[in-house]
């Protein structure tokens, strides 16, 4: 009886230590016993986990057509895409060096469900073929975060802003703010800024990526011993200007430029020797050098006389703004579809496109401006100023400015 006792005992134990041992092995290896559970995986909100997914990069001269052909999509179909696409997004446009992304179906045909082009770091044109067609457009999320940078200039503010490892924007940004303010091109040592700004991030496969700056919320400029503040405020949810401590508006009646500019190529000049025709004659416009296709805005409120082509101007754009004051937006790559003589713009309203058609060496816009029927320098002009806030807003102004100033102070 003790034999069979003691078999049972071994026995017993034997079972546990492998019951013990496959424990263990479960732990180590779950795949063994349980399937793990996978993440599905989204491109552009599409979940792509039974798809194949390409990623490319749009080639010189390369047209949509040609990269859904080569994806399976036949003619009939990339006829229909374009008839699809009419005020959405013009299939012409595709620019070199953009991204895109192709979703196909995985089996031997490999044809294209969805095409994906990103615009910039932000928008992006969807054409869904899953259920006939279907174009639309999409945004991806922006994160932002906010920071403050402070610099002391020895040469120049764009150097200065170098020097601070931070966003060259952040130059252009306080150029435009101040414009009406300061004189960048007598600035000098000694003198500094403090910015408390935006930077923008979106998800790019799982990561975040920097996008660049958002919009300045405040900043102080000390130019020659004297501190020059600029609060960001929305009046309304579509217009939002900067304002110093008592509410006045840093902004004329006038924009200070048409576009976002990398830099000022040439001044207004009673003479001038042209770049491409190598004469010396005045140059009565300001020519502001900008990244081919930048949008150009209506500096001020009035009325389309011209939206026209000539062989010096290029495509051009020349508004009337009241009695006294007219400009003209020359050598734009296109003219906005819509802008045509007798439309009223508003300040800021897009009106075409920077280019280099006409008479010009590179993608520009020559920016003339009138005052009384003579061509003047916009920058050498006492404008009117623009509108300071709004009695009923005021309280709540003085509040923002209070909060935005005690950062600035910190």
């Amino acid at each position: 009886m003790k034999k069979w006792i003691g078999i049972l005992v071994i026995g017993t134990a034997l079972l546990f230590m492998l019951a013990n041992i496959n424990t263990k092995n479960n732990e180590e290896n779950p795949i063994d016993f349980v399937e793990k559970i996978k993440e599905p995986s989204y491109e552009y909100d599409i979940l792509v986990d039974s798809f194949n997914v390409t990623k490319g990069i749009v080639r010189k001269d390369q047209t949509l057509g040609q990269i859904l052909y080569a994806n399976h999509i036949d003619h009939p179909q990339i006829a229909e895409i374009a008839s699809k696409s009419k005020g959405i997004f013009d299939v012409r446009s595709l620019s070199p060096e953009k991204e895109y992304t192709v979703i196909c179906k995985n089996d031997s045909t490999e044809k294209a469900c969805y095409f994906i082009y990103q615009e910039n770091s932000i928008n992006y044109i969807v054409i869904d073929l899953t259920d006939g067609i279907d174009v639309y457009r999409g945004k991806k999320e922006v994160k932002t975060r906010v920071n403050v940078a402070y610099g002391e200039i020895n040469s120049s503010l764009w150097l200065a802003v170098e020097e601070q490892k931070i966003s060259r924007k952040i130059a252009t940004e306080l150029a435009t703010i101040y414009a009406w303010t300061i004189d960048f091109f007598k600035i000098q040592k000694g003198d500094g800024f403090k910015v408390y700004y935006e930077n923008n991030y979106i998800d790019s496969s799982g990561t975040e990526k920097y996008i660049g700056i958002g919009r300045i919320l405040a900043a102080e400029f000390t130019h020659k011993n004297q501190k020059f503040y600029s609060f960001y405020y929305k009046e309304n949810e579509n217009f939002g200007d900067y304002y110093d401590e008592q509410g006045k508006t840093l902004r004329k009646s006038f924009l200070m430029a048409p576009v976002e500019y990398k830099r000022i190529s040439s001044r207004y000049s009673k003479r001038r020797k042209h770049p491409v025709t190598g004469q010396w004659k005045g140059h009565f416009g300001t020519d502001y050098a900008a990244e081919r296709g930048t949008p150009i805005l209506a500096t001020a409120n009035g009325i389309i006389m011209k939206a026209a082509y000539t062989k010096n101007n290029g495509n051009y754009v020349k508004v009337k703004h009241n009695g006294s004051y007219l400009t003209q937006y020359l050598h734009m790559s296109k003219i906005k579809s819509g802008i045509r003589k007798g439309v009223y713009v508003k300040q800021g309203d897009i009106i075409g496109y920077v280019g280099s058609t006409g008479l010009a060496t590179g993608p520009h816009v020559c920016y003339r401006f009138w005052k009384d029927g003579k061509q003047v320098d916009p920058f050498k002009q006492k404008l009117p100023p623009g509108d300071p806030i709004k009695k009923e807003n005021r309280e709540v102004y003085m509040l923002v400015k209070d909060s935005l100033m005690q950062i600035l102070m910190n």
